[in-house]
């Protein structure tokens, strides 16, 4: 199996990985990472939830220089939204290595960007039509431009953009190194690889699989007016990290926000009705792990990438197979599992075979009274993610991106436990755990030690404190019990991520370091 000490990256770019809990490099990731980092224009097709961001980004931050004051890097997106996500996954990326980046799109006053520009960044990224503005207005020089990424080419192409794209193109240095995304390869972007790329070597990745792989999915039998309760129900017997709610329309959208505010509940809308700025406020909330449960039209289902979501539950359900692909594909991100709910009623069985037709999944059934407990392991499937019931679902918060920076958060409500007094782990087979949280939050080695062993009752044999996240170890025979106990719980003044560590000890002797 692919990790990503074998794609070339610098031992920054594997630790950043690692820190950001990526487990194995996707297929497009395996594929194109050793493709950058050895010189080649590379066409990627793939499409969004595929990775492709960190295909791309990773390798562009080892190629950035922290140390000059020029823009170094452009990454041109389709639409404002992708590039503010991009742009905030290259900062995670290049935080550590001091990569400055900015984010230049129309909708927003051009005198903060142009003030951001004075900042003298690394990485530009931004959507055509904004960027030529800068370019001709000499606040974007593109002199020291080595690296060019045109991401989610055929969208740029049926939104009219290709035309300032090409403008874009020939004003930046022939020598650069150039990398095109697409879904799809329509004529146009053919030819515009063919004119502006040297020899582009061609990676593509079939994805529908990429979508549904790691997604558990179930179709929920219910009538109209038990969707509320239902959705309810499911909310607090699994305590998602962070959930989209699915709606066809905006006006459905703002009721099920009403209906569920008056639960206890405090739900963020996301739909075409509501301006640019809010979408965004919205948007920038859910990311940052500050809201964590979305209700979105499908305005939300194209196009975001964000790791942490959980759960992804279909209100109404979608109208084609297509539709429902890119739903559930907000979920289970770059090798992590997730859940997708469809509430179905009797008329929408047709849909759910006709889905299960066209995509090859597998969708289990099950009833509305389901809901109330925890989702049981599928036997073969995506692990579930019970919570325990008596926590109220509104005290719910998802723990923060392992490498961001959220606004403090108050302490979860947790479920009462027994008080165990700690024993020492014995030698034998151990489990390491990643901790989302570092030398840079503040954490020290006996602090951490003695915060797991009060919550766990048992002190760790191993602990490690990195830059941006831990490793602990632990015995293997308790391990899912104690990341059961330690996801999301508070140590040393931070709400943290736990997870099996992507590289296990092994035979290393379970001495504490």
């Amino acid at each position: 199996m692919t990790s990503f000490h074998d794609l070339g990256l610098s031992a920054h770019a594997i630790s950043t990985a690692e820190a950001l809990g990526f487990a194995e490099p996707t297929p497009i990731q395996s594929e194109a990472i050793p493709l950058v980092t050895r010189g080649r224009d590379v066409i990627g097709q793939a499409q969004t939830g595929s990775g492709k961001t960190a295909a791309f980004g990773l390798p562009m931050i080892d190629f950035v220089d922290a140390s000059s004051n020029d823009v170094q890097a452009l990454v041109l997106t389709p639409t404002r939204e992708l590039a503010i996500q991009v742009a905030q996954a290259l900062r995670t990326f290049g935080e550590t290595a001091g990569v400055r980046v900015v984010a230049v799109f129309g909708g927003q006053p051009i005198r903060e960007q142009t003030e951001q520009l004075k900042r003298h960044p690394h990485i530009a990224v931004g959507t055509p039509g904004r960027v030529m503005d800068m370019m001709r207005r000499g606040w974007l020089q593109t002199h020291s431009m080595r690296y060019l990424v045109l991401d989610e080419a055929d969208e740029m192409l049926s939104l009219g953009f290709i035309d300032d794209v090409e403008w874009i193109l020939g004003r930046t240095p022939s020598g650069r190194q150039t990398m095109l995304f697409s879904a799809t390869m329509p004529p146009p972007i053919q030819r515009l690889a063919e004119r502006y790329m040297f020899e582009p070597q061609l990676v593509k990745v079939e994805s529908l699989t990429l979508t549904v792989d790691t997604i558990r999915q179930i179709s929920v039998n219910v009538e109209p007016k038990e969707k509320l309760d239902a959705l309810c129900d499911l909310l607090g017997a699994e305590r998602p990290k962070a959930c989209i709610v699915f709606r066809k329309r905006k006006i459905g959208v703002d009721e099920l926000v009403r209906q569920l505010r008056d639960r206890g509940l405090d739900p963020a809308p996301l739909h075409g009705g509501m301006s640019q700025g809010q979408r965004d406020g919205v948007m920038l909330k859910f990311r940052s792990g500050r809201s964590w449960l979305l209700v979105a039209t499908n305005v939300a289902a194209r196009g975001l990438d964000i790791s942490h979501v959980s759960h992804v539950i279909s209100y109404d359900i979608a109208d084609d197979p297509e539709d429902y692909t890119h739903r559930i594909g907000r979920t289970g991100r770059v090798g992590r599992s997730g859940l997708a709910y469809t509430f179905a009623t009797r008329k929408d069985q047709k849909m759910i075979e006709e889905i299960e037709r066209v995509t090859g999944a597998r969708i289990e059934r099950m009833s509305a009274a389901d809901l109330k407990k925890p989702l049981a392991p599928a036997v073969a499937g995506v692990p579930a993610t019970p919570m325990p019931q008596s926590v109220p679902v509104a005290a719910a918060e998802p723990p923060p991106p392992a490498l961001a920076e959220p606004e403090p958060e108050p302490e979860l409500a947790r479920a009462p436990r027994a008080a165990v007094a700690p024993t020492q782990a014995q030698d034998g087979d151990v489990v390491r755990l990643f901790i989302s949280a570092g030398r840079r939050h503040g954490v020290q080695r006996d602090e951490l030690a003695a915060a797991v062993a009060k919550i766990a009752g048992l002190e760790p044999a191993r602990v490690r404190v990195q830059h941006a996240f831990s490793h602990v170890d632990v015995p293997a025979e308790r391990a899912d019990e104690i990341i059961a106990l330690l996801d999301g719980a508070e140590l040393v003044g931070r709400q943290v991520r736990a997870e099996r560590a992507q590289r296990q000890p092994g035979a290393e002797p379970a001495t504490a370091a």
